[in-house]
């Protein structure tokens, strides 16, 4: 089976790094899959993003993004994320209270959080 170098990374943290076979990323151009041999390029990351990996082992990684940047190379898929968190790590009712709050970033933040859950659950 072929297999892609991928790291997903955060301004705060490293989230991920190791090998896939598939990473889907919401683009602010659509949705992007990348499979091994995948052609060079840049996408901006969508705000309130999903990101979806399936690692070569192990169970899909769901994570919210806000903001940011993929890079595919001939070998490596870097995700570049302003902020980012893994669909397991969201408190729900935190994120959906958060919503009906003033504060944009929060709230942006929350409905990337809730669209990574949703991902995750289907």
């Amino acid at each position: 089976m072929a297999d892609i170098t991928v790291q997903l990374v955060a301004v705060e943290r490293m989230l991920w790094s190791g090998k896939a076979s598939i990473v889907t990323a919401q683009t602010i151009e659509g949705e992007i899959g990348v499979l091994p041999g995948h052609e060079p390029l840049l996408g901006q990351l969508k705000e309130n993003g999903v990101v979806t990996i399936t690692p070569v082992d192990g169970d899909k990684i769901v994570a919210a993004v806000q903001g940011g940047f993929l890079s595919v190379t001939a070998d490596k898929v870097t995700i570049l994320a302003d902020y980012a968190i893994f669909a397991d790590e969201v408190d729900t009712a935190r994120a959906e209270s958060e919503l009906s709050s003033d504060d944009q970033v929060v709230k942006s933040r929350s409905e990337a959080e809730l669209a990574a859950v949703r991902r995750k659950a289907n």
